[in-house]
């Protein structure tokens, strides 16, 4: 039986629609090396796991532990792909534990819920961080003082 290894290797090959060949002269191997880790009958070693990790932009943790989530393919490095999570009938959600370890999200901390109608989908983003990037953003929910130019403005009324 195929390990999680060879099936992703597999995959991210036919994904960049590399041949065994391209990844062997990618990474200075022969093309059989490629083709053994790929049937599960050896392991690349692990500088060949960090060049195949760079090779496809992943991290070496998705590279040995990723697997494809309801068609949606292994993620690039810094991207993740946490699974599915049930609306409850309020509308609370639960976020995953690994998310909230990666992303540091604690009891009580402020999420801001960014939402794309054309793109169907939403977002969360720690509300300080997200704030702090936007100061009209901080003006319009009255974080900051407003500047000079706001007075002025004000006065013309």
């Amino acid at each position: 039986m195929k390990n999680m290894i060879s099936l992703n290797l597999q995959t991210l090959r036919k994904a960049h629609r590399y041949t065994q060949e391209d990844v062997a002269e990618k990474i200075t191997v022969s093309r059989q090396s490629v083709a053994k880790w790929e049937n599960g009958e050896s392991l690349p070693d692990m500088n060949k796991c960090i060049a195949l990790a760079e090779l496809y932009n992943i991290s070496l943790d998705t590279l040995v532990n990723g697997t494809e989530t309801a068609g949606v393919p292994l993620p690039p490095k810094g991207k993740h792909v946490f699974g599915t999570v049930i609306v409850g009938e309020r509308g609370q959600i639960v976020i995953p534990k690994k998310a909230r370890e990666i992303f540091q999200i604690n009891s009580g901390d402020s999420l801001m819920i960014l939402g794309d109608e054309n793109q169907g989908g939403l977002a969360l983003i720690d509300a300080n961080r997200f704030i702090s990037q936007f100061e009209f953003i901080k003006q319009g929910l009255g974080y900051a003082p407003p500047t000079a130019n706001d007075k002025e403005y004000e006065n013309e009324d």
